[in-house]
């Protein structure tokens, strides 16, 4: 019996899910990569020496690749080492104002009980339990499905489902929703921050994605090496089952023969002929025709579609003072409301943004890296606009200004300079991933039709597939493996059944 071949189009999380899914069933794969490394959006950069994590820094829902690497005959365990956090995140308004969260949930409550008061904490506790809820009748029939459907919804969670159908909230925004638990404006914005985990604002994202809330409380693990860690060890487990990993190669356009993706053409004229085509890739670069003229048909076009946030980050290594910082930390602007507005309604960066830092260097506990410096990742939330406009220098050095600022309020305090850090601006994830002007979680989420939009793992050309973060179940690690997943066992299904 010939051997199908597959080519893959970005090793990315979900090409390379993709790929040891497919080259443990023996099929030829082959995986197309621009870069020069693994990993897609999961980058490193260095600074001064150092190598920091320029990309996703959470990782949570651990059980998705331990079936992936169990499903390749070996173990999660045996290629990377996992730290479970004790402290989820801590979070701070001003100087004197902080919040940490923890995998514990009743540490959590009583931190929470501490700073507002013993009814939020029951509210707390309550919220949980929903957000529980609505992950519990979305995992199998929606989140785990390869296709977004309502009818497949509505057919996959059964009697008992159908009951609890109203407790997602679809129709409520999840701003709204926190305004029913929290009566603190501070646990408001806390828990509204999860909408920014798929590139989305808590003011017109829906309520169902308070599921992100109970998906994190599960457990957040830490990746030693870094997260880019994670990404090696699944190209390399790719190549062992077989697959040709293929670097600097960039695919110019898919080709179809017969009505079916036959291959690709890379940017050198050399043709992969292929039986079946896996994109791991924004699905904007599909429907602009980035991939060729004729894929375009594949998608649905992405006319008048909103995009995601875009940010700007600073990778840094610097000595920091004055804050116990842990390996995730949030510091708060004081109008959520106006920084959204900023981003997504005037397309600017924000007169005073809300700042995530991942300092790369710690876990739970605040252990300083003296006067050397420790590796730290600062991340502002932005428009998308980096194909159509560019922020100057006189922009991003105010952005900068505020950014730094908001920090300085809240008591971290950091020796910058110039030579110890890297800039990354919406214009720059718009050149690094083509099509999408910096969006980095394709599609806002943003209305309850939103998450029903996002394409499945099949097009509407045979032979042509999907995986990343802009395809369902939507952005985050975990969903991006699981896109890819779906996408090979898609793939391998429709290959099986067109055999002689």
């Amino acid at each position: 019996m010939p051997t199908e071949r597959v080519v893959i189009v970005g090793a990315g999380i979900g090409g390379l899910a993709a790929a040891m899914h497919l080259a443990t069933r023996g099929l030829a794969v082959t995986v197309t990569e621009r870069a020069g490394a693994p990993g897609g959006k999961m980058r490193q950069v260095e600074v001064a020496g150092h190598r920091i994590d320029a990309g996703p820094t959470v990782l949570t829902l651990r059980n998705v690749f331990e079936r992936l690497f169990a499903d390749a005959g070996t173990s999660l365990d045996a290629h990377v080492t996992l730290r479970p956090l004790d402290i989820l995140a801590r979070h701070a308004w001003d100087a004197d104002t902080r919040l940490d969260l923890y995998a514990d949930r009743e540490r959590s409550a009583e931190a929470i009980g501490a700073l507002a008061g013993p009814a939020e904490a029951r509210r707390f506790r309550a919220f949980c339990a929903h957000a529980r809820r609505v992950w519990e009748t979305l995992e199998r029939p929606f989140v785990m499905a390869a296709e977004p459907s309502l009818p497949g919804l509505l057919g996959g969670v059964g009697a008992k489902g159908l009951a609890r159908l109203p407790e997602i909230r679809p129709f409520s925004s999840l701003w709204r929703e926190l305004g029913s638990y929290f009566h603190d404006p501070r646990l408001r914005q806390l828990f509204g921050r999860y909408a920014t985990y798929c590139g989305s604002s808590p003011f017109d994202a829906p309520a169902t994605l308070m599921l992100v809330v109970h998906v994190e409380l599960e457990g957040v693990w830490t990746v030693e090496g870094g997260m880019h860690r994670l990404a090696s060890a699944m190209a390399a487990q790719a190549q062992r089952a077989g697959a040709h990993l293929r670097y600097a190669a960039h695919v110019a356009e898919i080709l179809f023969a017969g009505g079916r993706a036959a291959g690709v053409r890379l940017a050198d004229g050399e043709e992969l002929p292929a039986d079946a085509v896996i994109v791991n890739a924004d699905v904007a670069a599909l429907a602009t025709g980035r991939l060729g003229a004729a894929a375009r048909r594949a998608v649905p076009s992405m006319a008048g579609v909103a995009r995601s946030l875009s940010a700007l980050t600073w990778c840094l290594h610097a000595p920091a003072e004055g804050f116990p910082l842990v390996r995730h930390n949030v510091f708060f602007s004081r109008d959520y409301r106006a920084e959204f507005d900023d981003i997504l309604l005037h397309g600017r960066l924000p007169a005073e943004p809300t700042v995530y830092v991942c300092a790369q260097d710690r876990d739970d506990e605040p252990n300083p890296a003296g006067a050397a410096g420790e590796r730290l990742l600062c991340l502002v939330n932005a428009p998308a606009v980096g194909d159509s406009r560019r922020f100057d220098a006189t922009e991003i050095a105010a952005c900068e200004a505020r950014t730094f600022a908001c920090l300085e309020r809240c008591g971290l305090r950091l020796a910058r300079s110039a030579e110890r850090q890297v800039v990354t601006t919406p214009q720059d994830f718009a050149e690094l991933f083509p099509a999408t002007g910096g969006a980095l979680y394709g599609r806002a989420t943003h209305g309850w039709r939103a998450s029903f939009a996002r394409p499945g793992v099949r097009t509407r050309l045979p032979g042509l597939y999907l995986a990343g973060g802009s395809v369902h179940p939507g952005p985050g690690v975990p969903m991006v493996a699981l896109s890819g997943r779906a996408a090979a066992a898609a793939a391998l299904t429709d290959l099986t059944s067109t055999r002689p």
